[in-house]
């Protein structure tokens, strides 16, 4: 009888980087939906327009390379690239802005280090901050939330507003934006305003700004699904938030008039995004568990520190690329040690 013989493993591996990432994009819909539904059609049309330019992007320069595109496009990564920046913008973003970011983040941050698993930093951080310095009008121009706005974008007026720049007959800029919450709070406090003063306004709702902290909720719940099913773990997400939230209540006990309660700080940006979607990178963060924690907690107490003292209100960006310097150096010193090495002969 003829038998076959087949080598070890003899489980397929389920850590497949295209089904991680397919995970992660399931776990994006419930946020994406909820800022579809609070800021307009603009985010949809800016996630298409970026995936599209993605993929395009990825797939040019593998062939450039001499390689096939398939397996480098297959793989989603671009696409959950694309998706975070996508949604990191502002909905009327120019359409060629958005080429330009998406371009920077596949081309110069990531393909031009090797592709993926090469690349130092986050790519769509990375093409964040390259734009929100080189055009800091069009990156800071966000609708008012749907239930503040006196006029709704149509899908149509949103897709004529980032091809074309053009708004429905009648209306400019300073009548559809609004500052966001972060940006809010930190020019009221800049005059001296205290905080029940700026809650006055009716922007803001429990914690954070009115139609942000859903947002961050439905964000959260996509958090939770990754770590069900230990797409990420907790490691980098908790100590990240407990580094933001201790910060925040510390200056908060101090002085509650002129720093606002801690979680205003998780409901009013991108922190829960960044905690468990941007930060967690596997490529960009630290490997070893004890540095996962140190690598998160510092992502914290950094975006404090910008958002309180720095000059962008919204920091998740920075904080991120400026841990991704440091990921290699916090992984080198917190390797476990290996059985054996390292103790007293007996």
């Amino acid at each position: 009888m003829k038998s076959t013989i087949v080598s070890s493993p003899h489980v397929p591996r389920a850590n497949r980087v295209d089904q991680i990432m397919l995970q992660v994009l399931l776990a994006l819909v419930p946020g994406v939906a909820a800022m579809i539904w609070f800021f307009g059609w603009g985010v949809l049309i800016n996630v298409v327009l970026a995936v599209t330019f993605a993929v395009l992007a990825e797939a040019t320069v593998v062939l450039l390379r001499g390689r096939r595109p398939w397996p480098a496009v297959g793989d989603l990564s671009a696409v959950v690239t694309a998706v975070l920046f996508a949604i990191s913008v502002p909905p009327t973003l120019p359409w060629w802005l958005t080429l330009l970011g998406i371009l920077f983040a596949i081309v110069l941050v990531k393909q031009l280090y090797g592709g993926m698993g090469y690349n130092p930093f986050n790519p769509a951080m990375a093409a964040y901050v390259f734009l929100l310095i080189s055009y800091p009008v069009a990156m800071t121009t966000w609708l008012a939330p749907s239930m503040l706005a006196e006029h709704g974008f149509t899908f149509m007026e949103s897709l004529r507003a980032i091809l074309t720049g053009a708004l429905p007959p009648g209306l400019d800029w300073d009548a559809v934006s609004s500052a966001t919450p972060l940006d809010e709070m930190r020019g009221k406090l800049d005059l001296d305003m205290t905080i029940e003063e700026i809650r006055q306004s009716p922007l803001w709702g429990s914690f954070g700004g009115r139609g942000w902290e859903w947002v961050g909720n439905w964000f959260l719940l996509g958090g939770v699904y990754l770590l069900w099913r230990r797409v990420i773990t907790w490691h980098i997400p908790v100590s990240m938030l407990t580094g933001l939230l201790v910060s925040a209540g510390v200056f908060w006990l101090i002085d509650p008039q002129t720093h606002p309660f801690p979680a205003f700080h998780l409901f009013s940006g991108a922190a829960i995004l960044g905690a468990f979607f941007i930060a967690t990178d596997p490529v960009t963060a630290c490997t070893t568990k004890r540095g996962q924690v140190i690598f998160g907690a510092l992502i914290g107490v950094t975006v404090y520190v910008i958002r309180s003292w720095g000059g962008y209100p919204d920091a998740i960006a920075f904080a991120v690329l400026l841990m991704n310097i440091a990921a290699p150096t916090i992984d080198y010193y917190t390797q476990p040690r290996v059985f054996g090495h390292g103790g007293e002969r007996g």
